[in-house]
């Protein structure tokens, strides 16, 4: 019994350690090169909110992509001949923020998303427009880590309308940089012509290391 139990002993440690070596032995030792051609590239692909690399940090990953929105007439005119499209069906209930049966009728911010775990870091390299920021989203919709979009560009998050006396409203330009921690609601209004930026995203393995955009492979 008493050499059954060593070598469970021995086992169980020889399972904690492999992990720990492991780990250590995956530590990075060089560095990752983005040009500004790539980030061109995957600018050019349709779509808003692009993804250009993860790359395993260490202790952490570290996500670099590029997001592009339109003003509101710009995108009036892009959807102009489309057509309505299909009806939508019935909503779901909510099931992340603020749930309530009364929810404030007035002084929310619509469009506006959080992220459980992921800290954002932007810098505007054209345009410009108005980011609100802070509050707490109310009877909003969560967006789990079953969906690929998802995990690659924020990991699961909150969106809905924001209320709070705390939101800030700043009108930002090219060359600016603002700092989102993970859980505070943000969101665009007032946007001019466009508004493109850079994103900075450091995560705790929120997104999937050793993505490359398409665009770039």
């Amino acid at each position: 019994m008493k050499t059954s139990t060593a070598v469970l002993g021995i086992a169980f440690a020889a399972a904690i350690a492999v992990p720990i070596i492991l780990r250590a032995q995956s530590k990075p030792t060089s560095a990752t090169y983005i040009t500004k051609e790539e980030v061109d590239k995957v600018n050019a692909v349709p779509g808003v909110d692009r993804t250009i690399r993860v790359v395993d940090i260490g202790g952490e990953n570290f996500s670099v992509g590029i997001i592009h929105r339109v003003g509101a007439a710009a995108a009036r005119g892009g959807a102009a001949g489309r057509g309505r499209g299909a009806a939508r069906g019935t909503p779901p209930p909510p099931d992340c923020g603020e749930l309530t049966s009364t929810p404030p009728t007035s002084g929310g911010a619509r469009g506006m998303i959080a992220h459980d775990s992921q800290t954002e870091g932007y810098l505007i390299v054209s345009g410009g427009g108005t980011l609100i920021t802070g509050g707490h989203i109310v009877n909003g919709r969560h967006s789990g880590p079953e969906a690929e979009v998802t995990t690659t560009l924020n990991g699961p998050s909150c969106s809905g309308t924001a209320f709070g006396d705390d939101m800030v409203r700043k009108v930002v330009k090219t060359g600016d940089i603002i700092i989102i921690p993970a859980g505070v609601p943000h969101g665009w209004t007032d946007i001019g012509e466009e508004v493109t930026y850079l994103s900075f995203r450091p995560s705790d393995h929120v997104l999937t290391a050793g993505y490359v955009n398409p665009a770039i492979k």
